[in-house]
């Protein structure tokens, strides 16, 4: 498995079509492969439990953030992640972004995060993300001067500010 950062010109952003959405919900389900490693249920029961839980995300996201952009993240062409981002007036707020298993831990989703940050600075737009307390990138949000704000059951609302830095 290739471990280094690709260059950030090998990586494009484009809008999610309906032809996505079996990668997306594959996806997703790597999102959840800890949890569902600690479930007793049979491999049909998971998939089922995912595909209810993926499309209740996936409605959610269209009502609630109807402004969003939708982004396939691909890697010389290959899907290997999703960008969902809210820009508003005052703060820029990344609904959800996540990597395929094999390229996280590479550095790309730092480059893309800090991206985003540079566009906050820019604009002088705070920069926001729910993240659940145990998500591992919970520590590079940290090291990236984001801010627990609140707290909305398992979610810490995680904020950049321009003046962070």
């Amino acid at each position: 498995m290739n471990t280094a950062s690709p260059p950030r010109e090998a990586i494009r952003f484009r809008p999610a079509t309906p032809d996505d959405v079996p990668f997306l919900r594959y996806l997703y389900g790597t999102t959840r492969d800890d949890e569902m490693l600690r479930l007793q249920w049979t491999e049909e029961q998971k998939s089922e439990f995912l595909d209810m839980q993926f499309g209740a995300q996936k409605r959610h996201y269209e009502e609630f953030y109807a402004e969003c952009e939708f982004l396939v993240i691909e890697l010389e062409g290959e899907r290997i992640g999703r960008l969902y981002i809210n820009r508003g007036e005052t703060h820029i707020e990344i609904v959800d972004i996540a990597l395929l298993p094999h390229h996280r831990a590479r550095g790309i989703g730092r480059m893309l995060l800090e991206e985003i940050i540079e566009e906050g600075r820019a604009t002088g737009r705070k920069v926001r993300i729910y993240v659940e307390h145990y998500n591992p990138a919970r520590h590079l949000y940290d090291r990236l001067d984001f801010r627990h704000v609140d707290t909305n059951g398992v979610y810490h609302l995680m904020e950049w500010t321009p003046e962070a830095r």
